[in-house]
This record gives structure tokens, sequence and C-alpha cells, in this order.
């Protein structure tokens, strides 16, 4: 059976993650990711775009690993994600839901090469 990410519909995207992370040319890690998504017409100015489109591809998209841990459950979502550019690339998103919490939290997101 295909599961999908509990809780989806109350899933939470920090806008600190998305700002100084996934849109951060400066970040050392997220700079890459931070290409990517800009090229595919997500913007700062917007990032409330971006987490209604991480919202959208960890509630439309199948889980496909799940990891426990000392902080929870960790579910990964692979596949399509709705962009400004309209390419909708798949892409991979690893969400935590805390031991006790109803909302899943983006921890990650990043391209899949196809």
């Amino acid at each position: 059976m295909m599961q999908k990410l509990p809780h989806g519909a109350s899933a939470q995207v920090d806008e600190k993650k998305i700002l100084d992370y996934l849109l951060n040319l400066s970040h050392p890690d997220g700079q890459s990711k931070a290409r990517f998504f800009l090229a595919r017409g997500f913007r700062p100015d917007a990032w409330d775009v971006f987490r209604a489109a991480l919202i959208s591809q960890g509630q439309n998209n199948t889980v496909t690993k799940v990891v426990e841990n000392a902080w929870g459950t960790r579910y990964q979502v692979d596949c399509h994600c709705p962009t400004p550019d309209g390419a909708n690339p798949c892409i991979r998103s690893v969400w935590q839901l805390e031991a006790g919490e109803a909302a899943p939290r983006l921890l990650t997101a990043y391209p899949l090469s196809n």
C-alpha cells in the first residue's frame, strides 16, 4: 500500500528554512539547492509560494522511506513539486514528525536526478 505523509494537511515549513537555507545562495550546504529552486522560479520575496509548493509535494506524493529516530519519525517523500516555471521536477522532501506532535515539519528538500 502506498503511504502518504501522515498529517500532511497540517505540514509545517518554517520561513527561516526557506529563506536561510533552501533559497540562500550563501549557505554552505544550501547553495546548490538554492540555485536549483531559484532557477525554477521560486523567490525569497515570495517565500510563501515555495512553502505551499513544498507542502503540496509532501501531501500529493508517496512516502518512499520511513526512519524511526530519537525524536520521532522521519518521512522521505519523492517526486513532483509544483514550480512557478511549470517544470514540476522530481524532488525529495524530508519531514520529521516529532513524538507526540500532530504536524510533520520540513527538514530539507533537494532535487532528484532523473
